[in-house]
This record gives C-alpha cells, sequence and structure tokens, in this order.
C-alpha cells in the first residue's frame, strides 16, 4: 500500500505486459517517485473531491514504454507519471469525470504538480522531487475538447 486509495500494483500493472512478457515490475530505486506522486498529488486530489481514480498507465519500464509507443524522455520510466480516470458517486451512481473538469479542480486546488496533460478520456498526472514542479497544463493532439 502506498496510502489508502493507491497500491504499487495499480502502477505496475499492464495488458501490454502481460500479453508481450515485459517485466513491469517497479524497481526499489523508483518506487519513491511513484510514492511522492501518490502522496503529493493523486491522494490528496482524491481527498480534496471524494472522487476515485483509476490508473490506465502508471510506471513503465524503458521496454513496455516503447511498446506503447511512449517517448524516450517520458516520466513514466522514472515513476513520477500516471495517467489517471476519475469518478464521483452520485446517488449511488458512478460518474466519469471529464478530464477538462479534473484539470479545473486540479488549478483549483492548489496541489503541486509538474504536467497535467489532457487527453480525450483520461489525464497524465506528474509530479517530481527532483526540481520545482512546473504546474504546465498541456493537451494532446488527440484532445478536441473544450480548454481553459
Amino acid at each position: 500500500m502506498i496510502s489508502k486509495n493507491f497500491k504499487y500494483a495499480e502502477f505496475s500493472a499492464s495488458a501490454t505486459a502481460s500479453a508481450r512478457g515485459i517485466n513491469n515490475e517497479i524497481p526499489e530505486n523508483v518506487r519513491p517517485a511513484v510514492r511522492a506522486l501518490v502522496l503529493n498529488l493523486l491522494q490528496p486530489l482524491c481527498d480534496h473531491t471524494g472522487w476515485s481514480d483509476l490508473i490506465t498507465s502508471g510506471y513503465r519500464s524503458k521496454e513496455l514504454n516503447r511498446a506503447v509507443g511512449g517517448v524516450d524522455t517520458s516520466q513514466h520510466c522514472r515513476g513520477e507519471a500516471a495517467d489517471n480516470k476519475f469518478y464521483r458517486k452520485v446517488n449511488g451512481v458512478t460518474r466519469y469525470i471529464v478530464p477538462i473538469e479534473v484539470i479545473r479542480t486540479l488549478l483549483a486546488s492548489g496541489l503541486d504538480f509538474d504536467q497535467a496533460i489532457v487527453y480525450p478520456s483520461f489525464v497524465h498526472f506528474s509530479y517530481t522531487v527532483a526540481r520545482p514542479n512546473r504546474r504546465q497544463v498541456l493537451y494532446n493532439k488527440t484532445y478536441k475538447g473544450e480548454r481553459l
């Protein structure tokens, strides 16, 4: 367990890694970065909003990162990034939260972050302890929705 809502296993889980026989176990030297991402950004955001978070892609070994078309400098490989889908319960029904609402809420929360990249169906969040965080909001080229 990293926090009440997050486990290391969800950061290393990958259908692509499983299908291709790629070892995506998080190395011990990367675990502190994953922990920092959770404790400084993801868990506080969930606590602030009452949302639940589904990690669709967390840590990626270099081999897995290449297999999914990630860039060589990806923060996923350093344990500093995760792709996230957020949900909330409304009258007992689980509702998906659109990425732009997630971004609005993040910015209003005042939480520190390095990058928030908006995709059509998820948000990429990163957090680092290696340098000051940039608090940068970016939009993936596939995202065609509202921008702030």
